[in-house]
């Protein structure tokens, strides 16, 4: 049957996995820092790691100096300091002081193989139709300012903590953000994330999101499993350290908020 000549055409099928150019590239950087830095050994990789990674503590002191006396008494709990506690403190402020580039480089590095390859696998399927709607400009753009957007929250929420923070699951998380508006928009031709054509969706509205279930139900699921490995993870064995779930949220709200201000579709 032909179809009805005032009809809009479907459009053109193109592979479902065929990655954007600057997906491909910034996975290939993730992928082969990882790769370089667990062939190093892992003093150095531990080394980089607390130079590079965002450690809240530090930048704490940075900007201001007099809450040292504030971080000790938290540190100690009033009494001796904790040798794990002491034994950061040296590695940050010591051995491995952290960089000025730590709110951005974090995104740059993992913590294990497992890490990376799922930062990978979700930003090559949230990133690839924001990347494509955007380009690779704006890409760029909302890729650090979802990293800075991670790094204020986990800061705003661990301001004492010398734990490092790595991995781009913020960036990860702004671009899910980002992709909910367009999305899962339903057209003549179908919808959702598999779809290649999924960029050239119209964007919603702030009334049409939250009226589209589909969308409603991302959003609950995303923060609901966030909150769960954020508090959940250390006690069932998911992860050794700690799930920086508030850098999580901080990434997604800003991809959320800065995808309709920088959409070149309107």
């Amino acid at each position: 049957m032909q179809p009805h000549p005032l009809s809009p055409p479907p459009p053109p099928r193109e592979p479902l996995f065929h990655l954007p150019r600057i997906i491909i590239v910034i996975c290939v950087v993730l992928l082969g820092i990882h790769l370089v830095l667990s062939l190093t050994g892992s003093q150095f990789e531990v080394e980089m790691i607390f130079r590079f990674g965002f450690v809240p503590g530090s930048w704490t002191l940075w900007l201001n100096p007099a809450a040292e006396e504030a971080i000790f008494e938290r540190l100690t709990g009033g009494g001796a300091l904790d040798p794990r506690a002491l034994s950061l403190m040296r590695m940050v402020l010591v051995e491995a002081p952290n960089s000025v580039f730590g709110p951005l480089s974090y995104a740059l590095l993992h913590g294990s193989w497992s890490h990376v390859l799922l930062n990978v696998f979700w930003l090559a399927a949230f990133g690839t139709p924001v990347a494509r709607r955007l380009g690779e400009g704006r890409f760029l753009l909302l890729c650090l300012l979802t990293a800075l957007g991670g790094t204020l929250a986990h800061w705003l929420t661990n301001m004492h903590d010398f734990t490092p923070m790595v991995g781009a699951s913020a960036v990860v998380s702004g671009m899910m953000g980002a992709a909910a508006w367009f999305v899962f928009t339903r057209t003549p031709h179908g919808g959702g994330l598999i779809d290649a054509h999924a960029h050239l969706r119209p964007r919603e509205t702030l009334p049409e999101m939250l009226r589209n279930q589909r969308t409603m139900v991302f959003f609950g699921i995303w923060f609901a499993l966030n909150f769960l490995f954020g508090v959940g993870a250390g006690p069932l064995g998911i992860s050794e350290g700690g799930v920086a779930w508030q850098a999580h949220i901080g990434g997604f709200l800003v991809g959320l908020v800065l995808l309709p201000r920088i959409d070149p579709r309107g």
